[in-house]
């Protein structure tokens, strides 16, 4: 009990610490990223932190999964460092002993991760794609923004207001440029209003003027001033269907159509719940490969495995999506292998194998038999 105790209560202090930390960068740069986004019009800005919400719970599959492998690495290099696993080594605790503790801490995060990795994944892109893809239907009175020339969403009208008011509904110095047919008109008045008017909705201008020219190619023009001019502003947001991407896909319409997208994407889904089971049993190796180099370096290697790896699971995507392989094949090579490596090091370290001592028998046997 002892034993299991003081593991778990380390682990889960480091586990704690390094989720803050790795959530806290990643949120600073998501936030960024939308941001961005924002400014170019892609994301609307008032719903930058939903949108960095659900993309950081998207996120939270790699994030767990990195914190328990430095959790682990973390804690079994301070041991290594301050002598305490030679000691437990002296009481009959082999490099084996470790896993069970390691297991029962780390069950409920690979259980969250599998979850979130099939199901919350999915969502959160679902939720992020309907946001932009409403703020991209939006009307073109509501694409307007003071200061900024701004396109329809037919891309028929230019419109550019200086000024608006509190309630959004009135502005100054507006302008307007149109195409339609071949037909171009410019439109310039010195305020503009948002009414209602039987249930429609019209744009109200006073104090401007009308430059219109009625086909391409010919020199006649017609200007006209106006004191008060009404433009019917129709509901015209795009219909426009847009395809889902695969990540925005359920994980049972993935297994429903198995396209090579899908097959894909089920494949990256699938190995982030498989990479965060042999991560764990990766940690108990990593330590021991060289346990006088410290916890600094220990870290440095594991951050080194955790990129590669998860690299590959991201090469192993596009492969599949490309058909240069099959979804099962990779997934049985890439964390089939890992785990049967990492349970095979875990093994020779319990059992203190080496080549040297597996190769000095057949040479004194080879001696005598010569002699």
């Amino acid at each position: 009990m002892l034993f299991h105790s003081s593991i778990r209560k380390e682990l889960a202090r480091t586990f704690g610490a390094t989720l803050v930390v790795l959530i806290t960068i990643v949120m600073t740069i998501i936030l960024i990223r939308t941001l961005g986004q924002a400014s170019r019009g892609v994301v609307n800005p008032s719903e930058v932190m939903m949108v960095m919400g659900f993309s950081v719970l998207g996120y939270l599959p790699v994030l767990l999964t990195l914190s328990l492998f430095i959790a682990i690495v973390g804690t079994l290099s301070r041991m290594y460092a301050e002598s305490e696993m030679v000691i437990w080594h002296s009481s009959g605790r082999g490099l084996a002993g470790f896993i069970s503790p390691l297991w029962w801490f780390a069950w409920p995060v690979l259980f969250a991760v599998t979850v979130l990795a099939l199901l919350i994944w999915p969502w959160t892109n679902q939720q992020v794609l309907e946001l932009k893809v409403r703020y991209e239907k939006r009307g073109n009175i509501e694409r307007v923004a003071p200061g900024r020339f701004q396109e329809s969403a037919d891309g028929s009208r230019v419109f550019f207001i200086d000024k608006e008011s509190a309630d959004n509904k009135s502005g100054s110095n507006v302008f307007i440029a149109s195409s339609l047919n071949g037909k171009t008109s410019v439109t310039s008045a010195r305020s503009g209003r948002i009414e209602f008017v039987n249930g429609e909705r019209f744009l109200l201008l006073d104090n401007g003027q009308r430059l219109d020219s009625p086909a391409t190619g010919t020199l006649e023009k017609k200007l006209s001033q106006f004191e008060s001019y009404g433009i019917r502003v129709p509901d015209d947001v795009l219909a426009t269907e847009y395809a889902a991407p695969a990540k925005a896909v359920p994980t049972l319409t993935l297994l429903r159509e198995p396209t090579r997208a899908n097959k894909a994407e089920l494949a990256w889904r699938i190995g982030l719940a498989l990479a965060a089971v042999n991560l764990v049993l990766i940690a108990v190796t990593v330590p021991g490969i060289s346990p006088r180099s410290g916890r600094g370096g220990n870290l440095v290697l594991a951050l080194l495995t955790f990129v590669v790896y998860y690299n590959l699971i991201s090469l192993g995507q596009t492969w599949i999506a490309g058909g240069r392989i099959g979804m099962g094949a990779y997934l049985l090579i890439l964390h089939g292998g890992a785990f049967a490596l990492a349970v095979g090091w875990i093994a020779s370290r319990h059992q203190n194998w080496s080549l040297a001592a597996l190769w000095r028998p057949r040479s004194r046997n080879a001696a005598a038999i010569s002699s």
